[in-house]
Parts: structure tokens; C-alpha cells; sequence
């Protein structure tokens, strides 16, 4: 008897020490998250100031060059009253008003980008910072309850073996959520930006011996402009769409099926059985991140015609189906294979495990995948 209370006395120490060596890993987290939300914050102040003085630099321009517009019209008009120098004075100064005027406004748009990027990158930090927190109070809770609870170690034991692969779910989540940003920016807009540095250079070589090449090379460079926008707005609708927070669940899956048979051309027939409502955030995001996440694995992998996303509302859970008529896989195989990580399987899973909920996989080479998900509501 004496052997087994030394069994467990010993099992409680060491899960205790483990789940302190854990807690002092998510408190470097909320460390360096807080460090990384100062800077952010610091940052987003100054472009603030920055877009502030752009915003006056444009008006004053604005200005100046409706006044030199104002004063080539009348020069212009009286073209006998003026000299020829007064005359192609004029005209340089209301082209070069116009071209600086232009060049400006391309900067105000380009800051005003980062500055929307960088506020929603706050807000991503800001949340990360109060998971951090929240684990870390969690994780404590529990080693207090580990050291008077003697009594019931078997089962605190499992919990805490259960909070421990959470927090480590967590941080591997934010790092691949990091890495596909990080991606992301350096494929689009980074990319396009740094095109947009050279041809702006090359405009400026152009500008007194061809100014219809400088127009081609304007018209080309709003176009990547435009481009890298749309490229920034797509990441931040990655990191967080605006439209789940504001109206939630059901509006978020439809503007994203919608989106990405226009983006991809494979139709998406979406059935919601029930009453639609709103539900707890957690879960919205948890399961809008999981139709992401098998809709992105099918355009990338299945070779897919159409797909079918059911989802079905009752009083006291959600059941949820994906189902596409693509190639299918061999499911043992992918998740032997590192590489392919599972094709991001094993995260759906970890996901609605937090949700206490359940995760299945159906597929076979040639008869398509079903993913079928259950998760149970919380009682009013």
C-alpha cells in the first residue's frame, strides 16, 4: 500500500513539474507576445502620425495644382498675352503638380494599407497575449488542485495531460499561423511593392524624354497597386474575416463558398437545416477555420467537380459534413507522411477536440472524402 502512495505521490510530482515547465514556456509566450504588442502598438502610432501628414501633404498639392491648372486655363485662353516662357512654365508646373499629386496619393493608399495590416495584426497579438494569460492561470489552477487532491490523481492526470497537448496545440498553431502569414506577405505584396519601387524609378527617368511611356508605366503600376491591395485584403481575411465577428457563422461560410467558386470555378452547394444563429466565438471560429481548411484541401489536392457542405442545427449540438467527388486518399498514409502534414488533418481534429466534439475522416483513393464533424452546444 505504502509502495503504491509512493507510486502515485511520485506520478503527481513529476506531472506537477512538468505542467510548471509548460507554464513557464506559455509565460515566454505572453512574454514575447507582450514585447510584440508594445512594438506593434509603437509602430501603429507612428504610422498614424504618418497617414495623418500624408493626408495634409495631399490637400496642400491638391491645392497647388488646381492653382497651377487654374493659371495654365488662363494662360491658355490669352495665348497672345503671354510669353513663350510664361507660357511653357505654366504647362511644366501644372504637369509636375499633377504627377507629384499622383505619386502622393499612391503613397497614401500604400500607408493607409499597412496601417489597416497593422491594426489587425494588434488585435491577432492582443488575443494572443489573453490566450497566453488565460492557459497560464489555467495551468496553475490545475497544479493547485494536483497538490490538494491526492485522492483523485488517476483523473487529474488524464486533465492535465489533456491541458498540456492544448497548450502545445496552441503554440503550434500560432507558429504555422505566423509562417502562412509571413509566407503570404513575402509571395504578394512584398513582391509586388518592390516591382512597384522599380518602375516608379524607371518613371522618373522617363519624365522629361517620354511622357506617354510615363503614362503606360502609371497605368501599370495602379494596376499593381490595386493587385497588392487585394492581395493584403485577402490576408487579413485569412487572419480573421471581419463578416464571422459581424454577423457570424452561416453569413461567413456563405461569403467564403461564394468567394472561392468565383476564385475557383468549383461550385459549392451549401444546406443548413435549423434555426441559424449565433453561436459562441470559440466554436464559430473553430468551425469556420475547418471549412477553410477542407475547402483549401480540395482545390489543392482532391481534383474535385463539386462539393456538398451540409450542416445541421439541433437544440443541443451541430453536426457538420464536407463531402467532395474528388480522387480521395489513402488515409494511413498521409498521416505517416510528415511531409505533407497530414494535410492539415490533424489540426481540424485538435480543434474540435477543444470543443469536446467529435472528428471523423472517410476516404479512399478514386471515392472522394467525407469529413464529418460533431460538436455539442453549450445549454442555455
Amino acid at each position: 500500500m505504502t509502495s503504491e502512495v509512493e507510486t502515485l505521490d511520485k506520478v503527481i510530482k513529476d506531472t506537477i513539474a512538468a505542467i510548471e515547465h509548460g507554464k513557464r514556456q506559455i509565460f515566454e509566450i505572453a512574454e514575447h507576445s507582450a514585447a510584440e504588442y508594445k512594438r506593434l502598438e509603437q509602430e501603429l502610432q507612428q504610422i498614424k502620425k504618418d497617414v495623418e501628414e500624408i493626408i495634409n501633404a495631399v490637400d496642400q498639392l491638391q491645392a497647388e495644382e488646381k492653382k497651377a491648372r487654374r493659371r495654365l486655363a488662363q494662360v491658355s485662353e490669352n495665348f497672345h498675352s503671354f510669353k513663350e516662357i510664361d507660357i511653357k512654365n505654366a504647362y511644366m508646373e501644372a504637369q509636375q503638380k499633377k504627377v507629384r499629386l499622383a505619386d502622393l496619393r499612391g503613397k497614401e493608399n500604400l500607408i493607409r494599407a499597412k496601417r489597416d495590416y497593422l491594426e489587425t495584426s494588434l488585435l491577432k497579438v492582443k488575443n494572443m497575449l489573453t490566450r497566453s494569460e488565460n492557459l497560464a492561470s489555467h495551468l496553475t489552477a490545475v497544479t493547485n488542485y494536483l497538490n490538494n487532491a491526492m485522492h483523485d490523481v488517476n483523473s487529474r492526470f488524464t486533465e492535465l495531460e489533456q491541458i498540456q497537448n492544448l497548450g502545445v496545440s496552441i503554440i503550434r498553431a500560432q507558429e504555422e499561423e505566423r509562417r502562412k502569414v509571413a509566407r503570404d506577405i513575402h509571395d504578394g505584396p512584398a513582391q509586388l511593392l518592390a516591382n512597384i519601387i522599380m518602375r516608379t524609378e524607371y518613371c522618373l527617368k522617363l519624365l522629361d524624354k517620354d511622357q506617354a511611356g510615363v503614362r503606360e508605366e502609371l497605368v501599370a503600376l495602379q494596376a499593381m497597386v490595386r493587385q497588392s491591395l487585394q492581395d493584403v485584403r485577402k490576408i487579413i481575411f485569412d487572419l480573421r474575416p471581419m463578416v464571422l465577428d459581424d454577423l457570424g457563422l452561416i453569413p461567413a461560410l456563405n461569403h467564403f463558398l461564394d468567394d472561392f467558386f468565383i476564385q475557383n470555378g468549383i461550385p459549392v452547394d451549401i444546406n443548413i437545416t435549423g434555426e441559424p444563429r449565433r453561436f459562441s466565438m470559440p466554436m464559430e471560429i473553430a468551425l469556420f477555420r475547418v471549412v477553410q481548411e477542407s475547402i483549401s484541401n480540395i482545390k489543392k489536392h482532391s481534383q474535385a467537380s463539386h462539393v456538398n457542405v451540409k450542416m445541421e442545427i439541433l437544440s443541443h449540438k451541430i453536426n457538420l459534413i464536407i463531402k467532395d467527388n474528388g480522387k480521395g486518399f489513402n488515409i494511413k498514409e498521409v498521416f505517416a507522411d510528415k511531409k505533407r502534414e497530414g494535410y492539415g488533418l490533424i489540426g481540424m481534429r485538435e480543434r474540435i477536440q477543444v470543443l469536446n466534439g467529435e472528428f471523423s475522416i472517410s476516404a479512399s483513393p478514386g471515392r472522394g472524402t467525407t469529413i464529418n464533424i460533431s460538436v455539442p452546444l453549450d445549454e442555455d
